[in-house]
């Protein structure tokens, strides 16, 4: 009797996957065509596989750096991000004082919010103090929702671990520094990593924000990825191209910390 309920998990396994992975294998033939061959019908594969597209896409400045200036402030936002969350997440985990479930939520409201509503008040700023189109101010802009995401999950993954262990390295003479550092951040380290991949994942697919506070110097990919439309329609191929090689840095990512964010899903808060 057991074959049939593990013949019936295999279809549903090979069902999803083909969900999954079918769009991503049809952007790949799609960077491997010429934009006649895709608009010229349906086709499995490329009749005359091409890598033109991809020669654009790292040939042409307009491109790459656009890539490079994505990588920059979506790194510079996981540092700022994590930097700030972790003495705050310890602080909510570890004390109790006036107001501070309130100030939990309220946190976690900024998160809530659409980047719409921040949008003009962060382009008058920084055009004001002259960060507009620079990548420190899109990380800025991304921290106000990460900030509060990274809290969250560091909050419990903090919690979970026993205040007891904080007791004993103070009486064995640790300065907090250095037991901050050297024996709690370690052992936070999934959650750490799950925190790393929502900022991650947040800053990099971030639209409105990004082609908001950017225009020539400091445009990101995601912008750079809307503007494919000519004169003489929508260069497909090139377009396809493009996010294939966006797809790169978050498989990246996913595998460095694959391990993390298995045991963050499975301890953590998220």
């Amino acid at each position: 009797m057991s074959y049939p309920k593990n013949y019936r998990k295999l279809l549903v396994m090979v069902a999803y996957l083909a969900f999954v992975l079918v769009p991503i294998y049809w952007l790949v033939n799609m960077s491997l065509k010429s934009n006649r061959e895709i608009l010229g019908g349906l086709s499995l594969w490329p009749n005359d596989l091409t890598l033109d597209n991809y020669r654009v896409i790292f040939t042409d400045p307009t491109w790459y750096t656009s890539y490079l200036n994505s990588l920059s402030f979506v790194s510079m936002n996981m540092a700022i991000s994590l930097a700030v969350a972790l003495p705050a997440a310890y602080a909510f985990s570890r004390y109790r004082f006036l107001g501070d479930k309130h100030m939990f939520f309220w946190l976690l409201t900024n998160r809530m919010a659409p980047p719409a509503v921040f949008l003009l008040p962060f382009f008058q700023l920084y055009s004001s103090v002259g960060l507009f189109d620079t990548p420190i101010a899109v990380a800025l802009a991304h921290c106000l929702f990460n900030v509060p995401l990274a809290v969250w999950i560091l909050e419990g993954f903090m919690s979970s671990v026993p205040k007891e262990i904080d007791e004993t390295a103070y009486i064995d003479g640790y300065s907090f520094p250095r037991f901050f550092f050297t024996i709690f951040v370690p052992m936070i380290r999934p959650g750490i990593g799950v925190t790393a991949f929502f900022c991650f994942m947040f800053s990099w697919v971030e639209l409105l924000l990004a082609r908001t506070l950017t225009s020539v110097d400091a445009k990101p990919i995601v912008a750079q990825m809307t503007r494919t439309v000519s004169a003489s329609g929508i260069d497909w191929g090139v377009l396809a191209a493009a996010g294939v090689v966006a797809l790169l840095p978050g498989i990246a990512v996913i595998y460095f910390v694959r391990n993390h964010v298995a045991k963050g899903f499975a301890l953590g808060r998220v």
